[in-house]
């Protein structure tokens, strides 16, 4: 199960940008997975329980968002959704396409928690 090894280096990240923020708690990690990302989301959701023990994100909830698969046709110019075993033109039905997205395995946010009180700017 490589979900738990992504898991551990999400972790790793998340405890980074916790570091510069100088935060106590992780509270909130957005993932931002494709269908062709080679990734199973129940399987990191199960990982991520075990990876984020005795963890700054130990208490932290994860949210996992689910990406479409999107094609640009060669023939017509059309960008269009498209399913993972037939990446199809949605427009003409050709065949000749460019993956847009739908592999991408993303850290799109991290919702962090900090004792210290923010100053207010004037």
């Amino acid at each position: 199960m490589h979900e738990l090894s992504i898991c551990q280096a999400l972790i790793k990240q998340v405890a980074v940008i916790a570091k510069q923020h100088n935060a106590d708690e992780v509270s909130r990690i957005l993932v931002q997975i494709g269908p062709l990302a080679g990734v199973v989301p129940e399987l990191l959701e199960r990982a991520f329980f075990v990876a984020n023990k005795n963890t700054i994100a130990e208490h932290s909830v994860l949210v996992i968002e689910s990406l479409p698969i999107r094609v640009s046709c060669d023939q017509c110019g059309a960008q269009t959704d498209a399913q993972a075993n037939r990446l199809l033109c949605g427009k003409c039905g050709d065949w000749h396409t460019k993956l847009l997205s739908g592999d991408e395995l993303l850290l799109a946010s991290v919702e962090l928690t900090t004792s210290t009180p923010i100053a207010n700017t004037v």
